[in-house]
């Protein structure tokens, strides 16, 4: 169970930094063509803390479900 719980969370860990990015980059460009203009300092920034609050739950969903898939379910016996 220990190992389960570890190997989710470094592979969640691992994945946060891209995916965020990722999120952001993608906010960022829709925001930008939603409202026709170049987004400012203030604006990216609260969409780069809105991708890292949504990579957080992505990340640990995917990671969860990949070692489930990889790994199995941890059983006590």
């Amino acid at each position: 169970m220990t190992y389960f719980i570890l190997s989710v969370l470094i592979l969640a860990a691992l994945l946060f930094i891209p995916m965020s990015k990722l999120i952001w980059a993608l906010s960022v460009r829709r925001m930008q063509k939603k409202i026709n203009r170049e987004l400012d300092n203030n604006e990216k920034d609260g969409q780069l803390s809105r991708a890292r609050f949504i990579s957080v739950f992505v990340s640990l969903a995917f990671s969860f479900l990949f070692n489930l898939n990889l790994i199995g379910l941890p059983t006590n016996g």
